[in-house]
């Protein structure tokens, strides 16, 4: 499934148009990003946990030519599944 048949299931659930569905899950989108962007955790009880990893800067190589290679850190977004949603798949 990608963004447009997410759209499309939640504007046939909801009973909306395409366009009000899409303005609603780009906020829900914005919303996420936001919280994990002020280094806030997303908790959506039933589904899951959205959390921010920081990764550590590490040394690498390069597989064509083997020189090493500095990997800068940077922060992750992690997401764990809840209890509601791993029942609903198994």
């Amino acid at each position: 499934m990608n963004k447009n048949d997410l759209i499309g299931v939640v504007a046939e659930k909801a009973d909306i148009s395409k366009a009000q569905a899409s303005d609603a899950v780009d906020a829900v989108f914005g919303a996420v990003a936001d919280a994990l962007k002020a280094g806030d955790e997303v908790r959506l009880v039933g589904f899951g946990t959205f959390s921010v990893s920081k990764r550590k800067a590490t040394t690498g190589r390069n597989p064509a030519t083997g020189a090493e290679i500095q990997i800068p850190a940077s922060n992750q977004a992690k997401f764990k599944p809840g209890k509601g949603l791993k029942d609903a798949i198994n």
